[in-house]
């Protein structure tokens, strides 16, 4: 569900990165008062895992179509609504930025309908009233199908409603929603067992993380870490680096759902404007292009007449490097963050101290 720049309008582009920077400021607010720094580690490699799973295509069977999994719940329940909006935001801005997956124009509306609404609507609305009283298995996979179902479906009513925002009237409001919607409702049941299974082996690993979350309390200091971290980690690597190559080579749900419509997966992009200013940073800062070394062009000549590529799976180098290569920026992004707000608290500590110093200077 990455939405590429000739989808929208630089106004309807504009208005939602405001929105979304806004969102971006009030989690990193929150985390600053409220993240326990033992969950940084946790945050990074999490992260790598939806970079590297995003890139894992899975068929749709019986439509021509496929999807990828969003992440935005699985995030939201192991890491909170506001660390989770956070990460999203991060596995999104390194794909659009170096890997040209997704618009830099559209990377706002992207973060927006991959990550609000499983983390802000999905998490807090849905799935914690389900599973609070208890976390049988059973209770979670429930609640994760619903949670996922309702994200997903508000994520692609998004997109169908910001192209009609933008004026796109190659894609007709009422048919592109009409084929967005029921597609998207398909991807969510893999969704929802995927995320499903993760929050389980969690649970069967370190239960009391997901009590922490749910509770908004910090971890208790005999909560060790070092292994499901490095289980993450290692899921993260085989994703990007191995299980990639099984990718399916159909078009994901809004691909397969513009192409019903317009005929053709993408509508031409924008040849003016801040759009095609955007477009030229992209180029030079994508350095693996659609997870490869590859030029776009060299593989859409590698496409057959049915948009099916030649060879299934894709064994490749530049998938492997990338998925890898990926997953350790992410993480590295995560760990960099963590850093800062160490420093932050420090300094902020630090005046906290020199200001009761001076007031008790003062009394006396």
């Amino acid at each position: 569900m990455h939405m590429s720049d000739a989808l929208l309008s630089p106004a309807v582009g504009a208005t939602v990165w405001a929105g979304t920077l806004g969102t971006i400021a009030y989690c990193s607010k929150k985390i600053k008062e409220n993240l326990d720094e033992k969950m940084i580690p946790m945050m990074g490699v999490i992260g790598a895992f939806i970079f590297a799973a995003q890139m894992v295509n899975f068929t749709i069977p019986g439509t021509g179509s496929s999807g990828h999994l969003g992440g935005g719940m699985i995030l939201a329940i192991l890491l909170g609504p506001h660390a989770a909006f956070i990460v999203m935001a991060s596995v999104l801005t390194i794909q659009a930025l170096f890997f040209a997956d997704g618009g830099l124009l559209a990377l706002g509306c992207n973060i927006w309908n991959l990550g609000f609404y499983p983390c802000f609507i999905g998490y807090p609305l849905i799935y914690k009233p389900i599973v609070q009283k208890g976390m049988s298995s059973k209770k979670i996979l429930m609640a994760s199908l619903f949670a996922v179902f309702v994200g997903l479906q508000l994520g692609a009513f998004s997109v169908v409603l910001e192209t009609l925002l933008s004026g796109r009237s190659e894609l007709p409001f009422g048919t592109f929603v009409l084929l967005m919607q029921p597609i998207h409702l398909a991807i969510g049941v893999v969704e929802g067992f995927i995320t499903a299974g993760v929050i389980n082996f969690v649970k069967t690993s370190r239960p009391e993380l997901l009590e922490s979350i749910a509770e908004i309390r910090s971890l208790s200091p005999e909560t060790k870490m070092k292994k499901i971290v490095i289980a993450f980690l290692v899921i993260a690597i085989i994703t990007g680096g191995a299980v990639s190559w099984f990718a399916s080579s159909h078009p994901d749900g809004l691909e397969w759902s513009i192409e019903r419509v317009y005929g053709k997966p993408e509508l031409p992009e924008h040849e003016t404007g801040i759009a095609m200013l955007l477009k030229t940073f992209q180029e030079k800062t994508a350095f693996l292009p659609d997870y490869t070394f590859k030029r776009k062009e060299d593989i859409k000549e590698q496409k057959t007449s049915d948009g099916e590529a030649n060879a299934w799976p894709n064994i490749e180098t530049g998938t492997s490097v990338s998925g890898i290569l990926g997953s350790v920026m992410m993480l590295s992004l995560i760990v960099l963050i963590g850093f800062g707000i160490k420093i932050i608290r420090k300094k902020e500590a630090h005046s906290s101290k020199e200001t009761s110093g001076l007031k008790g200077q003062g009394r006396s």
